[in-house]
């Protein structure tokens, strides 16, 4: 493993509004794979935004975590390569992947693939404002007629990049169809620096299919983990040992769920905690009994107990 920092191959895909401190603290309980924050926007950090801040702040978090960055500045993504230094980031991932129209449309994000010199000055002020890593996260191309990972990715080795993320889609594809892993194996085979692959990764086999079929050096998983946190120590131990850990318990299930919401209680207060744990228990009812009738019940709630008594009396329901 080229990876002399990290100690598993496995890596969570940053995902605004979803990889938060409540869902790292969640992963980090499960066991082993490596932690990523949301993207912070550059300028955001700088004047000190609270939201952008508290994204960037990881220096309290008991385990490592990359602190992703995005924008469009080079001074100011130095700026703030050295403030997330200050706070406790364990390396810095720069965004250039990001699909999302208000993302690009501020030349960020996957923007950045249509413009390599300004990705390159990006990358260099990062890397020469920090003693930490900086790795790039970025996709196939901007469309089928634009596929340029190839070059982009040697771009971000000659520019100081420790290593590289490579999803599968184009920014034209966003999160549909199906991610291209062999532009993965034709980035990995173009340059010297550790590539992770990024798509349609959902379980430890398709994990190792792709390792030995792209020749990575780790992969990254996104959306399969909403809902199923054990996935990524699953996928970490199967790739160490060859053996496949059970799936979680129904009552194990019902426990990761009630300390899920109680930590996005912790975090956000009462009223944005379950805000927000709506998504997230809906996605971790999903192919249970009776899922829609139960979010449907969950959405009308506004407080802490009515939460926990929902899930527990759902629980009682189906559990045999």
């Amino acid at each position: 493993m080229a990876f002399a920092d990290f100690d598993s191959t496995v890596f969570m895909a940053p995902m605004a509004g979803i990889t938060d401190r409540p869902m790292r603290t969640i992963l980090a309980a499960c066991g082993a794979g490596n932690l990523i924050s949301e993207m912070a926007a550059v300028n955001a950090i700088q004047r000190k935004n609270p939201k952008s801040y508290q994204i960037a702040d990881v220096k309290d978090e008991p385990y490592p975590v990359v602190v992703q960055l995005v924008g469009n500045n080079p001074e100011l993504f130095a700026d703030a390569a050295k403030l997330v230094t200050e706070l406790g980031a364990r390396s810095i991932d720069i965004n250039m992947g990001c699909p999302v129209k208000k993302i690009v449309n501020n030349n960020s994000g996957s923007a950045l693939m249509r413009d390599l010199p300004l990705a390159a000055k990006i990358i260099e002020a990062t890397v020469n404002a920090t003693p930490l890593k900086v790795s790039v996260k970025f996709r196939k191309g901007w469309d089928n007629e634009h596929i340029n990972a190839v070059q982009f990715a040697q771009m971000c080795e000659q520019s100081g990049a420790a290593y590289i993320t490579v999803h599968g889609r184009t920014r034209a594809q966003g999160y549909s169809g199906v991610a291209d892993w062999n532009i993965i194996g034709e980035v990995k085979a173009a340059v010297n620096i550790p590539v992770i692959g990024n798509g349609d990764v959902d379980s430890p086999q398709k994990a190792e299919q792709m390792l030995k079929q792209c020749g990575v050096d780790g992969v990254m998983i996104g959306r399969a983990m909403l809902g199923n946190p054990w996935l990524l120590n699953r996928t970490h131990h199967y790739l160490q040992s060859g053996e496949m850990l059970q799936e979680p318990t129904l009552k194990e299930q019902k426990e990761m769920m009630l300390r899920h919401l109680r930590l996005l209680v912790d975090y956000y207060g009462e009223r944005g905690g379950i805000a927000i744990s709506r998504k997230h228990i809906s996605w971790y009812v999903k192919s249970l009994y009776e899922a829609k009738k139960f979010r449907e019940q969950y959405t009308k709630l506004n407080t802490l107990t009515e939460a926990e008594k929902l899930i527990n009396e759902y629980f009682l329901r189906i559990e045999p």
